[in-house]
């Protein structure tokens, strides 16, 4: 995330609105049944009737947020602890720190957002678990290469004080300084891109750096991660050899 002063994993400004809907480990299912598409149920303030029952939906999206996942059938099965990622390690971030949702068909996904949390994997793990924090990245990689999931695909991160690229990104964070080359490892970098190259399969995300792209390329956003040491032509190479 990339501040030297204030470190990427700090909280504050995420471009979203922290707790509006967050679970915890896994996020458990609500309820069996047919899917029911979000936007054939969100219609303005109206009310809605599934199998019977009305729930209104009202005072905004963030309510309707709410409100959507009591409606059973209505988003995909869920495990506790499952995984996108196949290796990674599941470690729950604290709810507050993202929203639920049923991404791709809430939001389409179409962008790998890049940072270094200006501090060590431990860290990051610890504040993206602290409710107080307000800020979290689907992933960690650590300097060995060794990867943790906190938040599923699924939802959305609040990682890049852009509620748009939160809603349509995958946060991927490095253990690391941005002004310390050597945190870079060839382990990091090989895990890291290895990661990217399977979110952007999933997605059929194209693998260019109009879509796969630093923090500090997110609009409006005050983080100079990943830095000028992080290896930009290295690291498309090495997502471009595992994507192919």
């Amino acid at each position: 995330m990339g501040k030297r002063e204030r470190d990427a994993t700090s909280g504050g400004a995420n471009g979203d609105t922290p707790g509006a809907g967050g679970t915890g480990a896994g996020a458990t299912p609500v309820g069996g049944g047919p899917r029911i598409g979000r936007r054939t149920l969100l219609i303005g303030g109206a009310a809605v009737v599934v199998g019977g029952g009305a729930v209104a939906i009202m005072a905004g999206q963030d309510e309707a947020t709410r409100l959507w996942y009591r409606v059973p059938g209505v988003e995909k099965p869920r495990e506790p602890g499952e995984l996108d990622h196949a290796g990674a390690e599941w470690v729950a971030a604290s709810s507050a720190n993202w929203r639920r949702a049923d991404r791709p068909d809430d939001y389409p996904v179409d962008r790998v957002i890049i940072h270094v949390v200006q501090g060590s994997y431990r860290t990051a793990l610890k504040v993206f678990k602290d409710p107080a924090h307000q800020a979290a990245t689907h992933y960690v990689v650590r300097k060995d290469g060794h990867v943790a999931q906190m938040i599923r695909e699924l939802d959305v991160a609040y990682q890049a004080g852009n509620r748009s690229y939160n809603e349509r990104g995958v946060g991927i964070e490095h253990e690391g300084f941005v002004d310390r080359p050597e945190d870079f490892t060839d382990e990091m970098y090989a895990s890291s891109a290895r990661l990217t190259a399977g979110i952007c399969q999933r997605y059929a995300i194209p693998v260019d750096r109009k879509h796969i792209i630093g923090h500090v390329e997110v609009p409006g956003t005050d983080h100079t991660d990943p830095g000028p040491h992080w290896d930009w032509d290295r690291y498309m190479k090495l997502v471009r050899a595992v994507r192919v």
